[in-house]
């Protein structure tokens, strides 16, 4: 499943995969991946009933990526309390994604599956897949129990993403009411 549409890119014309959009159903995946110093497969489909953030990086053994890898780490288990699991993936190999961790002291306590995806085909099926590049650009996408897309936020490689604002939407969403700017957990909702 893909979320589909051409487009020209440097005027030449690119068949590529549009970016998934709120409310699409996130394209269902099965991949190799690394997981508490194991191999194992991920099935995006067996997560439903839960909440999900996916979050796509560039590369291993890069500068960016294990700040991010490390920082949802950290958070974990208070994304873990809103009944929600964490997936990383980029165009790694699962045996790089080992090598990487066991290279790198700050991944050593990585508490979600960081997937294989060597082809791209999950980056481009969500969109995010730089056709030029080969790599996953740094797209985060949070899926709800029912496996629809509800947010996604795409940052430059050379800008990493805020585990707290990710947790401050997954809050707002979670409400399920109209949450007003800079709403925080706790405050009032808005009467639609």
């Amino acid at each position: 499943m893909f979320c589909d549409a051409s487009y020209r890119l440097g005027g030449i014309k690119m068949e590529d995969k549009r970016l998934c959009m709120i409310d699409d159903m996130a394209p269902d995946f099965e991949a190799d991946a690394y997981h508490n110093d194991k191999f194992e497969k991920v099935k995006l489909g067996d997560y439903r009933g839960k909440w999900v953030i996916l979050f796509f990086y560039p590369a291993d053994f890069t500068f960016v990526c294990p700040t991010e890898l490390e920082g949802f780490s950290q958070d974990y288990e208070k994304f873990k309390e809103k009944n929600t699991e964490i997936i990383a993936a980029s165009v790694d190999t699962h045996y790089v994604h080992k090598a990487w961790v066991e290279f790198d002291k700050r991944l050593s306590n990585i508490k979600y599956p960081m997937i294989a995806d060597r082809k791209g085909d999950i980056s481009r099926s969500f969109g995010v897949l730089n056709e030029f590049t080969g790599n996953s650009r740094r797209g985060l996408f949070i899926i709800n129990p029912d496996g629809y897309i509800r947010y996604i936020v795409i940052t430059p490689d050379e800008v990493g993403r805020s585990t707290d604002e990710t947790y401050r939407v997954l809050s707002a969403l979670q409400t399920g009411s109209l949450c007003p700017v800079n709403w925080e957990e706790g405050e009032a909702t808005l009467k639609g």
